[in-house]
């Protein structure tokens, strides 16, 4: 019988250390694959704004140094063009990958983002004193969620509302997105794009979640982000 326990035992540690080096696979395979694709964003986003939007810079100047004896219309027309290619080349740029973020700062850039959309809805940012600047992944992947989240918000949901709320613990960051809007049933919608993009960014953190949705009353995503984790820019991963 002990031989059999013995046996049994190690069938079960072996069953239950595989299933660990599985779980641990696919965490790796999740963080490679947002890195892969911040990468290739961070190259298209940062061509569109320094070679497309330098270009567009530069054309404008030239206009405004041209013969002021030209036809004003014309020169109207371009410039008023000129002034809409470049907004579109920021704007996608910005899209892409929040290309400033590192030198602008996390806080900053929330802040420039809920400017941009103040005509849409309302945003209310609380950082709590104290916040520490984290990886910029982890800051990414946050700028990411919270945007992903409110771009959700405007386009499916009846919200005038949205506040978020970022508070440093001593062992892990807690952020909270929550909206005045119709809320949702999760069942049904966690297959959309929007609900998977934000939790494969939430995962690729190795942070905890929840959401908390009533119908006609809102809805809320807390997500806590340990602060030991390695991240794919440094060499757990390389």
């Amino acid at each position: 019988m002990l031989a059999y326990k013995f046996f049994i035992d190690r069938i079960i540690k072996e069953k239950n250390a595989q299933y660990e080096a599985d779980v641990l696979h696919q965490k790796k395979l999740v963080l490679e694959n947002i890195k892969a694709q911040e990468e290739e964003r961070k190259r298209i986003a940062v061509m569109i704004h320094d070679d497309i939007g330098n270009r567009l810079n530069i054309l404008s100047l030239w206009l405004n140094n041209l013969d002021t004896q030209g036809d004003d219309l014309i020169k109207k027309n371009i410039h008023t063009q000129m002034s809409s290619l470049i907004d579109a080349a920021r704007s996608i740029s910005h899209s892409l990958y929040p290309v400033n973020l590192e030198s602008v700062g996390f806080v900053l850039y929330v802040e420039e983002l809920i400017t941009n959309l103040a005509h849409k809805i309302n945003i209310s940012l609380h950082v709590v004193p104290g916040y520490e600047k984290k990886d910029i992944f982890v800051e990414v992947q946050l700028y990411r969620i919270i945007q992903e989240f409110t771009t959700n918000v405007i386009k499916h949901s009846t919200a005038t509302d949205l506040w978020i709320y970022i508070r440093d613990y001593p062992q892990d960051m807690a952020v909270v997105i929550s909206d005045n809007g119709q809320g949702f049933d999760y069942d049904l919608v966690k297959k959309g794009m929007g609900i998977k993009n934000i939790e494969s960014r939430i995962k690729s953190m190795n942070a905890s979640h929840k959401w908390k949705s009533t119908l006609h009353k809102g809805s809320r995503l807390i997500i806590k982000i340990p602060k030991n984790n390695e991240f794919p820019n440094q060499n757990s991963l390389n």
